[in-house]
């Protein structure tokens, strides 16, 4: 059981340290805003992943094989999501005053605000849906016990949200938010570049699959 859950445990940090939606979601508020908001944000993405970590243990892939239509819809409401981030992060980032000092009053959000970010960020996230529902996939077996499921359920989301948090800790400190304030623009509009690709990428799959 130990070496199967250090496995797991493994994969996921690997998938999690990999670029994607929700490292740069992470990265930009807590570079831009609060630690309160950067912490909402990555409590939003931990219950994301508990989200898509239950449906791979209750049939996920067997859900998107048998219903393929239904995973053309998930990745197309996903990557319309993505693609309405990028144009807001672009707006955002196009909008800047080139004197702005203080970012984090000139940000208008709120916890709140921030927890549904991360949140729609991770449901919205392409690797997330082909993670959990072909990497992740090979761990579930059919004669697993709903205790030894729990485990992993725990484990996945309790490493999605130290993982996280310690992104949202190291990008939160006085440095990097000192290089946000001086270059958060062209920070921004990579930002927004990345998340229109993402976008892209998932709508493009969801047509040609």
């Amino acid at each position: 059981m130990l070496p199967a859950l250090l496995t797991i445990a493994g994969v996921h940090l690997i998938a999690l340290a990999s670029p994607g939606p929700d490292v740069f979601i992470v990265m930009q508020t807590a570079a831009s805003r609060s630690r309160k908001e950067a912490f909402c944000c990555v409590l939003g993405i931990s219950l994301g992943v508990a989200f898509w970590v239950t449906l791979a243990l209750l049939g996920l892939q067997w859900l998107f094989d048998t219903f393929i239509w239904l995973h053309k819809i998930v990745m197309g409401l996903g990557g319309m999501y993505l693609l309405w981030m990028s144009f807001n992060i672009l707006q955002h980032a196009l909008s800047r005053s080139q004197a702005a000092e203080n970012v984090e009053s000139e940000v208008q959000s709120s916890a709140a605000k921030a927890f549904i970010t991360g949140l729609c960020t991770n449901l919205a996230n392409a690797k997330a849906i082909v993670y959990f529902s072909v990497v992740f996939a090979p761990f579930i077996t059919p004669d697993m016990s709903g205790g030894y499921s729990a485990v992993i359920g725990i484990l996945v989301v309790l490493e999605t949200f130290l993982w996280f948090s310690f992104v949202a800790l190291l990008l939160g400190m006085p440095k990097p938010k000192q290089i946000y304030r001086s270059a958060g623009r062209w920070i921004d509009g990579v930002c927004g570049v990345i998340f229109g690709a993402f976008g892209a990428a998932l709508l493009y799959s969801a047509a040609v699959k």
